[in-house]
């Protein structure tokens, strides 16, 4: 046989193999940015962006002794190095109280700034802003798929190549999961949805690690009205996409189920959903281009102000990235409502 029975796996399972095993796709050296570009590699008005949601996010806490950042899945600690580098311009002595974590599965990068602490799991008390770029997406899911009766089960998958057969029903807790947040009734066969319950929990442990503050979530979303029908599993290498084969040499990735994320990790006050674009500008990123008076006047200031329009335009194209989805996830009321680190809803 091609595939003999010890190489099927769930998706679940296997892909947290490829992904984070000793030999996973996010320990190699290259690191995440060797394969993909996300916001924060696009342009320094991210960090910039991340940097004025801290500020706004300290004042509504009342500038605390010690304000965190915490960066999930970061990387190589490429998002906290550019807002570590904005620091010395912080007003309110905000640089001195800053604390920086970066919480990232592989091994802490040689020479990382001794300031950023390094952590698999989120630093537990903090107070200030929990920041989770592409984080979610990374989570490994199990993926179901409708059979010719319109039964959800279990995808099996070869570790070999990704060859692909049906295994058992979806029962339990993943059950209900998909009855709530992505039901497949009626459904056509075929029909796919990706298992989001570890994601709705691993959300619900980062938001919980705050004391209090902001927790945000950025990545590819859908909400329950609409699911894409055969889900959004996707692999990555070398800046394209590729078929999902979990044997460490691709990145894989599906979207997230941000509004279920959001109902995991509950209470009050309640989330926000909203679009990267819309996020983006709130915080002052705007691909305007300059005016063309600035050009007579000063040159080198116009093609500055030229060059940000275009990384703004790009961070914030609602055919690109500014169709991330963010999920702002309040934790005490002082970052909540009108007065908001993004303002009213």
């Amino acid at each position: 046989m091609a595939n003999d029975m010890g190489e099927w796996r769930g998706w679940r399972v296997a892909a947290e193999a490829a992904l984070y095993g000793a030999k996973g796709f996010f320990r190699r050296a290259e690191g995440p940015a060797g394969h993909f570009r996300t916001s924060v590699h696009a342009s320094p008005l991210y960090a910039r962006a991340v940097a004025e949601l801290l500020g706004r996010v300290d004042e509504a806490l009342g500038r605390p002794e010690e304000l965190a950042l915490v960066d999930m899945g970061a990387g190589r600690g490429e998002l906290l190095t550019a807002v570590l580098a904005l620091a010395p311009g912080m007003p309110h002595g905000r640089a001195a109280r800053l604390r920086l974590y970066a919480v990232e599965r592989a091994a802490r990068p040689a020479g990382l700034d001794g300031r950023i602490a390094w952590h698999d799991t989120p630093p537990e008390g903090a107070t200030g802003l929990l920041f989770a770029n592409e984080w979610l997406d990374n989570v490994p899911v199990d993926i179901a798929e409708t059979d010719a009766d319109g039964v959800p089960r279990r995808v099996e998958v070869s570790v070999a190549d990704g060859t692909e057969r049906l295994g058992p029903p979806v029962r339990g807790a993943d059950a209900d999961w998909l009855a709530r947040w992505w039901p497949l009734d009626g459904a056509e066969p075929g029909s796919r949805a990706e298992l989001g319950r570890p994601r709705d929990e691993a959300w619900a442990r980062a938001v919980a690690s705050l004391r209090a503050g902001l927790a945000v979530a950025v990545d590819y979303a859908h909400e329950r009205a609409a699911r894409p029908p055969f889900g959004t599993l996707t692999g990555f290498r070398d800046g394209r996409e590729v078929r999902p084969v979990p044997d460490g040499s691709c990145d894989l990735t599906a979207h997230v189920a941000l509004d279920a994320c959001a109902a995991a990790a509950g209470g009050e006050p309640p989330p926000r959903l909203l679009s990267q674009r819309e996020a983006l500008r709130a915080l002052g990123v705007d691909g305007g281009r300059p005016p063309l008076s600035l050009a007579s006047r000063d040159p080198t200031a116009y093609v500055r102000a030229l060059s940000a329009a275009g990384e703004a335009a790009e961070l914030t194209d609602p055919a690109g990235l500014g169709a991330f989805g963010w999920l702002l996830q309040p934790v005490g009321p002082a970052c909540a409502g009108p007065g908001g680190p993004l303002g009213a809803s």
